[in-house]
């Protein structure tokens, strides 16, 4: 029997890799090793950024292939969210949009109600709509009922690096929401990426990690063996943990002295 290909699949459509780019910090090498050495097939792209300087343009420097998921960061409410997706598809940036919508300029926390309404005014405008949330189980549901693709909720502040501080909620909406959960925000190293994929999470999107990386494209690669790593074990089947004493990994008979 052949072997069914485990991809990624967000609104129907399916990836090969489980790693997202943020690009928030974006540079030229952060997104060739992005691309090049973590295998990244999805990049984010700000709107309000993506030709914000003279001589540097954020679209020269993704390669064909790569799907650009347009972001609304910068936006205060549903309403703004909204004109900035719009104008991202206009400009030809296609239908992925990530939600991001942020009241509080201090923590960067994600406003989780007016992120459902411009999920749900989005999605029956034909995007494949991915909102970034702060993980609350109940607005999780109300984000499928709205029509997200997929769910994006917060490990840690972002560009924090502190890991998965949300652990026990994002394993929550792992366990619960029947859509994939793609860990976005604060995953500061790759150990920390693989602990997120072993829960059982569908993708890590990551910036500041590699951004501030000593070796950005070794930090890249790493990134991709630690969430390849994670995954096969989620697949596999982690193994039981005690609650309490030990088990021999040996038998306990057949000693010399027996």
């Amino acid at each position: 029997m052949e072997k069914q290909e485990d991809c990624l699949v967000i609104g129907g459509h399916a990836f090969h890799s489980r790693f997202i780019l943020g690009s928030g910090k974006y540079s030229l090498q952060l997104i060739e090793a992005a691309v090049q050495d973590a295998g990244a097939e999805i990049v984010t792209l700000a709107v309000r950024r993506a030709n914000t300087k003279e001589q540097e343009n954020i679209l020269d420097y993704i390669p064909n292939g790569v799907t650009l998921l347009p972001n609304t960061s910068g936006a205060r409410n549903a309403d703004e969210a909204v004109r900035i997706a719009r104008l991202a598809r206009e400009l030809g940036c296609g239908d992925f949009v990530k939600i991001e919508i942020m009241r509080d300029s201090k923590y960067l926390l994600p406003d989780n109600a007016e992120t459902i309404k411009a999920t749900e005014r989005l999605a029956n405008e034909g995007f494949v709509v991915m909102p970034y949330m702060y993980p609350d189980l109940n607005v999780a549901r109300d984000l499928v009922e709205a029509g997200a693709a997929a769910v994006m909720p917060l490990a840690a502040p972002i560009g924090s690096n502190k890991g998965l501080a949300t652990k026990a909620f994002i394993q929550i909406l792992i366990d619960e929401i029947d859509l994939p959960i793609i860990v976005d925000a604060g995953i500061g190293k790759p150990s920390e990426a693989c602990e997120a994929m072993e829960m059982g999470a569908a993708a890590i999107m990551a910036n500041t990690a590699l951004a501030t990386a000593g070796n950005l494209p070794l930090m890249a690669a790493a990134f991709k063996d630690a969430i390849a790593a994670g995954r096969k074990a989620y697949l596999a089947g982690l193994g039981r943990v005690l609650t309490r004493g030990a088990a021999a990994s040996d038998p306990l008979t057949g000693f010399l002295h027996d």
